[in-house]
């Protein structure tokens, strides 16, 4: 499996937004948060996965931009934990929660913890 992250994996569209916030359940490891909802998307891929850092936590762009740079790369680097064994599709939204600009390292090993909790909630 490769470490991509490509155009089909990205979470895109308000319709499917709009119910994972509705519906979806959540699993959390401090600074992160994740919101996920098992539906059948139009996507090749499992899972279709976006991130967000709230404004009113980080006004400058910059950081919240340097956020989720880190949050993706995250991601990219750890999906391997759960990819290979989906055979559903879902839909998830990596939350910054923290109100302080944590360092990458920190982001990769809750990103992990993160996984690793969604994988033993949906196997």
């Amino acid at each position: 499996m490769q470490n991509t992250y490509s155009k089909d994996e990205k979470l895109k569209h308000k319709k499917l937004i709009e119910p994972l916030f509705k519906e979806g359940k959540s699993v959390s490891s401090p600074p992160l948060r994740l919101v996920y909802l098992q539906i059948n998307h139009q996507s090749d891929s499992f899972l279709q996965v976006g991130v967000s850092v709230a404004k009113r936590n980080f006004k400058l762009a910059v950081d919240r931009n340097k956020l989720k740079r880190r949050m993706r790369e995250a991601y990219r680097l750890n999906k391997q934990l759960i990819y290979p064994q989906l055979n559903q599709k879902y839909i998830l939204m990596f939350i910054y929660i923290d109100k302080e600009l944590k360092p990458s390292k920190v982001i990769h090993l809750a990103m992990a913890q993160l996984l690793q909790k969604f994988a033993e909630r949906i196997f």
